[in-house]
């Protein structure tokens, strides 16, 4: 993104589970990681004082006063990192479909206190990019100046090394071929959704579950990973355990926290991927409609480590506070057109090359997102 005048980019981490964009700022910086760009400075008129409605919506209606002149902010991140700041207006600078610069009024986050992962060094974003479906998130604010319908969407590429695409508005949503599922209401701003069975295979993870329960689904491409309910999870685990005589369990490999050593040669997930069942996520059917279910093939939940094991991509949830909900991350988002539309309050889903969109009508907004040549 560019923002600032004169305009200066920066690299941001698309996040469909965060509120509030932020950058890393010297205002003045306190804990800051280094990033692949110089840090934004703020000048006194981008500070936005806190009667501001998007401070308002940030913290509820806080007494701040009358010599309080900015809006401070503290997020914290399900890993327990966190970003500390003021929130900042500025120019924001986005390039149209038809090459032509727009420069917009935008809302976001001036971090210079970062903790944990977010202050490793160097790092290769400058901040988050906020997508959820907050008043405050990028989407809603350009939604609200009537520049764009308040849907957008990502494309991951299976293969990290061939990047991908992210796009605001409705015009690169494909008219054929989307499965739809309804958002769910709720107080976190969060897309998700409900799933009536878990399988790998042909074999039902979630079998203690009692009948007609529900099981919430939390589409999030800030995390790395994909986590499920813990009885899901244990049941995953016993299938692979006793998946083949050729992979065992290596618990030296400390990548994630169950790895496989195979007893051949490893050069790429193709020569794995065939020991291995798809995830498949399966949706309550409706009435004169054919289940909707969201399949995860092997190579979208398992890794390669640098020890040239196999890594489940797939964690307990209890670790991040998700016992009861299924979390799909980062590693199960990849060689899909994933999109979000918040005007109609549902998300969808087809499979994708992810090589570039397909245009449909005039389209407002292009992203080309920098992908990282490998996940961990």
């Amino acid at each position: 993104m560019y923002i600032g005048n004169p305009p200066r980019p920066y690299f941001l981490d698309v996040d469909t589970g965060s509120d509030l964009t932020w950058i890393q700022c010297d205002a003045p910086c306190t804990n800051c990681a280094k990033g692949p760009h110089p840090l934004y400075k703020p000048e006194k008129p981008n500070v936005v004082p806190p009667r501001d409605s998007y401070c308002q919506e940030l913290q509820g209606n806080q007494n701040y006063g009358d010599t309080s002149k900015q809006c401070d902010y503290e997020i914290t991140y399900a890993d327990r990192s966190s970003s500390m700041g003021i929130l900042a207006r500025d120019n924001m600078q986005l390039i149209t479909a038809d090459g032509e610069r727009e420069n917009l009024d935008f809302v976001f986050g001036c971090g210079y206190d970062q903790q944990g992962n977010l202050l490793s060094s160097p790092a290769n974003t400058d901040g988050i990019l906020g997508l959820s479906n907050a008043a405050i998130s990028l989407p809603t604010q350009l939604a609200s100046q009537g520049i764009i319908s308040n849907v957008f969407g990502h494309c991951i590429a299976a293969d990290p090394s061939n990047g991908g695409y992210m796009f605001l508005g409705d015009d690169y949503v494909p008219r054929w071929g989307m499965t739809w599922m309804p958002i769910r209401n709720g107080p976190e701003n969060l897309y998700s959704t409900e799933v009536q069975k878990v399988n790998y295979g042909d074999q039902q993870l979630n079998v203690r579950r009692k009948a007609g329960k529900l099981t919430q689904v939390i589409f999030d491409s800030g995390s790395s990973y994909t986590y499920l309910p813990h009885e899901d999870y244990a049941n995953l685990i016993a299938s692979l355990k006793s998946l083949s005589p050729s992979l065992l369990q290596d618990e030296s490999d400390r990548t994630l926290p169950f790895c496989m050593k195979p007893d051949f040669p490893v050069r790429s997930m193709d020569d794995v991927k065939h020991l291995f069942k798809p995830l498949s996520l399966v949706f309550k059917k409706r009435l004169f409609i054919l289940p909707r279910t969201f399949v995860i093939p092997p190579e979208d939940y398992l890794i390669i480590s640098d020890k040239n094991n196999i890594c489940l991509g797939v964690l307990d949830g209890t670790e991040i506070g998700h016992d009861s909900a299924i979390v799909i991350g980062d590693v199960s988002l990849r060689g899909k057109l994933v999109v979000y539309n918040n005007d109609e309050k549902q998300i969808g889903w087809v499979q994708s090359d992810c090589a570039k969109p397909q245009k449909q009508s005039g389209f407002p907004f292009l992203f080309k997102r920098v992908l990282q040549n490998q996940l961990l």
